[in-house]
């Protein structure tokens, strides 16, 4: 891959759901977005316009779709579909909260908290195998795509993979940086492999950042571009 060739790649995760305000592990479970999740996903929308992205890359789950449904629709360009891009299944920890997790499974919660990159909960992934699925589907978008400007929607778990392998930080070692939910993560792909640019941009969220009605048409690329600086 040449320069010219370089893939801006805008990871976002997906907008807030109920189970995450009750930090219940969705992990493959197909979760809705609630109505905060859903002006999280119009905003960043609107935000994005700036961008000019070319095509919105989504798991195929739920909250992710849903997200993923306002950037394109919103922006007006293509929207593909990646199991790839899948959250990490957790198995027989799905539906759970981190605490009763804790309370029925001491022993495989220390490992899963201690980033084990062995361990997998029940029927679930562990990171040595979820790692490598997520972030090979990251690179196979990134290649098809060549030049362009992608933005990928995501979940918490792929986005730490992805940090991961551009910041090139172990699996086991401790997370120090942000995954919020819509939060906009900016990485460059070039054939040098994945770059880090900037991570966890939450401006699009503040009260006063301008939003959309949901029943609003596009706004032009201008338009939405004035009310940014607004």
């Amino acid at each position: 891959m040449s320069h010219g060739e370089a893939t801006r790649l805008i990871a976002v995760r997906h907008g807030e759901t109920a189970w995450n305000v009750e930090a219940r592990l969705q992990g493959q479970l197909d979760i809705p977005l609630n109505e905060r999740g859903r002006e999280q996903a119009r905003r960043t929308a609107h935000w994005l316009a700036e961008d000019h992205p070319d095509v919105v890359v989504s798991s195929d789950l739920a909250r992710a779709k849903a997200t993923a449904e306002a950037i394109a629709g919103f922006n007006r360009v293509p929207l593909e579909l990646d199991p790839g891009l899948r959250e990490r299944s957790f198995g027989s920890f799905q539906g759970m909260t981190h605490t009763e997790v804790a309370e029925r499974w001491p022993g495989q919660s220390a490992r899963w908290k201690s980033r084990d990159p062995e361990f997998a909960p029940g029927n679930g992934e562990s990171l040595t195998v979820f790692y490598p699925r997520c972030v090979e589907a990251t690179l196979r978008i990134a290649e098809r795509h060549a030049g362009k400007t992608v933005v990928l929607v995501a979940h918490g778990g792929v986005l730490d993979c992805l940090y991961r392998a551009a910041a090139r930080v172990p699996l086991d070692a401790p997370r120090i940086w942000s995954l919020d939910n819509a939060a906009i993560n900016r990485l460059l792909h070039t054939s040098s492999g994945l770059t880090l640019v900037g991570w966890n941009d939450t401006s699009h969220l503040d009260v006063g950042a301008p939003t959309l009605d949901e029943s609003a048409d596009r706004m032009p690329v201008a338009a939405a571009l004035a009310a940014r600086t607004d």
